[in-house]
């Protein structure tokens, strides 16, 4: 959201939307929900280089300014209900106040009454000890208390707020959305977005069993617009951008990103961060007083403020964030297997977008840092569940897959590309460096 206000984007005029056609009902508990045709027969293959002909262009790389595959907005990622966002700041207000005034009735009081509130607390421990104890387990009741499955993987997880508390946000969202970006809207006729539409479509259809599928209604939003991203709504409402299209080399990697995005609305990772969000910034506002109630200034305590904000970013919230992006990659394999997608393109769409930043001359950011997994370590974590996801395929009885497998493609092209950059080179110099390092892709 921040990356495309900054832009200044044009809002001109509307265009309308469709739904994709899907069968509500359920599926019969099967793990397999069967579509009449193979993905492959349904939607015709965009363009993927075959073992020994290198493309004249990477659609990963051909763009002037490569942009980072970030999916699922900040605003997505973590929306809290409206009145807490709106209550949150007065909450730190009350916090800061409240310490600061704690530390000014302490500086202000005689040093005798100093040493008889010390003796005092000398000589009750034990129900001090027992209070703060008391509000210890309050914390744990209402955690473990407030636990849950999440679909589908069965992993426990914090739950404060449910679906209802986000239909309004997320229509409000939408409304935002659509706004901003309703002059780069794409029109249903476009070639762009019927083939977004189909591939969305074929994967509601193929997991129609898996109730949370079938139970939202998935609509289409194709904008012209060269950033490399998508992202799902939680009521369902699919943004997919140009950018994303010229990126991808086939349908296979696209649909395998669609289902990671549809995988994040249907685990309902939108309520499950806006609840550690919540729950985390409850447990911050004891130590933010005590921070103002300890520091002797004003200055220390903003700094105390700071370093504690910092370490529950990179402490809790990123790499919650990174777990929770790992998982609907396995989720939105899954998605894919079952639509009788070549699960192999999804590790090469990020070995793509690694080598596109190398080129481009992007500084590597260390994975602690983000609030998703680096593209190398994207692309290793699907190496090791595709093994399991060809099964899953497998067992829904799709059509055997033809051709090499992609990453051995991707791995020839590179190896390609490497032996003409040297040829290039070669009558420049007398004698190959033995020292240079050549490309190695341990993921393949």
């Amino acid at each position: 959201y921040r990356n495309f206000i900054g832009k200044g984007l044009r809002c001109l005029l509307d265009v309308p939307n469709t739904e994709v056609n899907r069968n509500a009902h359920h599926g019969s508990g099967r793990f397999c929900s069967q579509s009449s045709q193979p993905l492959g027969e349904k939607i015709p293959s965009l363009q993927i280089s075959s073992v020994g002909q290198i493309p004249h262009h990477f659609p990963a790389w051909n763009v002037q300014i490569i942009r980072s595959f970030h999916t699922s907005p900040s605003l997505q990622a973590a929306p809290v209900p409206l009145f807490w966002i709106i209550v949150k700041p007065a909450q730190k207000l009350f916090a800061i106040i409240l310490g600061r005034s704690i530390r000014k009735w302490w500086k202000a009081l005689p040093p005798n009454k100093r040493e008889l509130f010390k003796e005092s607390a000398r000589k009750n421990k034990w129900k001090i000890l027992l209070g703060v104890s008391s509000l210890g387990v309050v914390f744990v009741m209402f955690y473990f208390t407030h636990l849950e499955e999440t679909p589908i993987t069965g992993r426990a997880r914090l739950m404060v707020f449910g679906k209802e508390h986000f239909r309004e946000l997320s229509q409000m969202e939408y409304d935002m959305w659509m706004e901003l970006f309703k002059s780069q809207m794409l029109p249903e006729t476009d070639a762009g977005y019927k083939v977004v539409e189909t591939i969305v479509g074929h994967l509601s259809e193929s997991n129609k069993d898996v109730p949370q599928v079938s139970a939202l209604k998935w609509v289409i939003h194709v904008v012209d617009e060269p950033a490399v991203n998508a992202f799902v709504l939680p009521n369902g409402q699919v943004f997919v951008f140009t950018g994303l299209l010229d990126a991808v080399s086939d349908i296979h990697q696209l649909s395998f990103i669609l289902g990671h995005e549809i995988a994040h609305a249907v685990l309902e990772h939108a309520a499950e961060k806006a609840s550690l969000v919540h729950f985390l910034d409850f447990l911050s506002l004891i130590f933010l007083t005590m921070i103002w109630a300890i520091c002797p200034r004003d200055s220390l305590a903003v700094v105390g403020q700071w370093i504690q904000s910092k370490l529950q970013e990179f402490m809790f919230d990123r790499p919650y964030s990174r777990t929770l992006e790992a998982e609907a990659d396995k989720v939105g394999l899954q998605f894919a297997a079952k639509a009788c997608v070549d699960v192999r393109a999804s590790s090469v769409f990020w070995q793509q977008m690694e080598l596109a930043e190398a080129i481009e001359g992007q500084p590597k950011m260390p994975e602690w840092l983000s609030t998703h997994p680096s593209h190398e370590n994207r692309a290793e974590h699907l190496d090791r569940l595709i093994p399991e996801a060809l099964k899953i395929r497998e067992s829904c009885n799709c059509p055997s897959l033809s051709g090499p497998d992609p990453r051995l493609i991707f791995r020839l092209n590179m190896q390609r590309l490497l032996e003409l950059a040297e040829g290039r080179e070669a009558p420049n110099s007398t004698k190959q460096d033995p020292s240079k390092p050549k490309l190695d892709f341990p993921h393949t």
